[in-house]
């Protein structure tokens, strides 16, 4: 298992694994679409980071660092295929954003999740993030806001 950068090869894949955890529990709304299509001009040209777990050369993770006007990133469309769920790979894919955010002097990293993902919040609250009250967002799913100050 590794964890690399993005490169363009890795667009459908990033695309794929999170459609597929998306519409498992939720809708896919018109902000996940627009940045699905696009991760390299919605995220990488604007200053942020994706990262892909790569397990014999396949992808089967990822997690995004979006660029905040505040000085943060927010962590975003992280998700790990189905079957490897509670591998730790989840754990191993946010210290990469945790690590990244610290190369590149972010103030914090944020998040917004929902309350019905049990596994997430635990493993969140774990490295380090801590509730925030509820902000405006424009994904419809998200009631809970998180950040891990530096």
């Amino acid at each position: 298992m590794e964890i690399v950068e993005f490169e363009p090869g890795h667009a459908q894949a990033f695309h794929s694994l999170n459609a597929a955890w998306i519409s498992k529990y939720f809708v896919l709304e018109a902000k996940d679409v627009e940045v699905l299509t696009d991760p390299e001009g919605k995220i990488v040209a604007r200053g942020g980071r994706i990262f892909m777990a790569l397990k014999d050369g396949v992808a089967v993770g990822c997690a995004a660092l979006l660029k905040m006007g505040d000085g943060g990133y927010e962590v975003a469309k992280m998700t790990v295929s189905e079957d490897l769920r509670g591998s730790g790979l989840g754990r191993l894919l946010m210290q990469r954003c945790i690590d990244a955010g610290a190369e590149m002097g972010a103030t914090r990293l944020y998040l917004e999740t929902n309350s019905s993902l049990g596994p997430a919040l635990g493993l969140y609250r774990a490295m380090g993030f801590r509730d925030l009250p509820p902000a405006e967002t424009p994904y419809v799913r998200a009631d809970v806001f998180m950040e891990r100050p530096y």
